[in-house]
């Protein structure tokens, strides 16, 4: 029986900033990956021109893997490792592969095949801007983006705050950059006074801003530019 190849999920860096996302010994383990399953060829591109791969970038072969893949085609990435033996790398667009990523599908399709999944360590937003905000690191719960329609979101922002307050649990969203703004008026108008709320933007960045205050004492804050910034929004009632 032919040798089965690994697929190891490799972090990339939240922000322009891409110092010491991958350590020594986690490059050691990838230098010699040439097939590499990405959500953007050109920014995956561009992040593995800074590591130190030998000058093998032109051997490299990208996948790519977005809302444009194909269910039909998604097994198919998978076939240098089962046919030809070959490590395979998932780079997530910006940070840890599989969390709020569509990498996620590649890993369950690995396990069910008998790929071995080795998840190396770097920056994930979700997890950095929960460990900054002082909220409830013990229970938490990721809800990726809430509805855009007012109306909706009133509605689930109060589902959202007491379900924190029934279980005392950390609730973690996140919104289109562009729209941040309007969902952070939403929070301020719909939650309750004492329902404290995070704010973490560029996370990594020189620019990063990480703030967190009740409902009531946000309203007494100059509000923060967050428009068009990467961002994550925190409650816990």
């Amino acid at each position: 029986m032919s040798k089965i190849g690994k697929l190891y999920l490799i972090p990339s860096p939240l922000s322009e900033n891409v110092q010491d996302v991958l350590v020594q010994e986690q490059l050691k383990q990838i230098k010699h990956i040439d097939i590499f399953i990405v959500e953007r060829g050109k920014t995956a591109r561009q992040f593995m021109k800074t590591l130190p791969l030998e000058n093998r970038f032109a051997a490299m072969r990208f996948f790519e893997l977005n809302k444009h893949t194909s269910h039909v085609e998604l097994p198919t990435f998978l076939h240098p490792a089962l046919d030809e033996g070959k490590d395979i790398g998932l780079l997530s667009e910006a940070g840890c592969p599989g969390i709020a990523d569509p990498g996620a599908e590649i890993v369950a399709l690995a396990h069910k095949s008998g790929i071995q999944v080795i998840p190396l360590i770097g920056p994930s937003s979700i997890v950095l801007s929960l460990m900054a905000s002082g909220l409830n690191g013990q229970s938490f719960s990721f809800l990726g983006y809430l509805p855009i329609k007012g109306g909706e979101r009133k509605k689930r922002l109060r589902q959202l705050e007491q379900q924190s307050r029934q279980f005392k649990q950390t609730q973690i969203f996140i919104e289109t950059p562009y729209r941040n703004e309007s969902l952070f008026k939403d929070c301020l108008s719909h939650l309750s006074a004492h329902t404290r709320l995070c704010v973490a933007c560029d996370l990594t960045a020189p620019t990063e801003l990480i703030k967190m205050y009740s409902i009531q004492t946000w309203k007494k804050q100059k509000q923060p530019d967050i428009h068009k910034r990467p961002c994550i929004f925190l409650i816990l009632a």
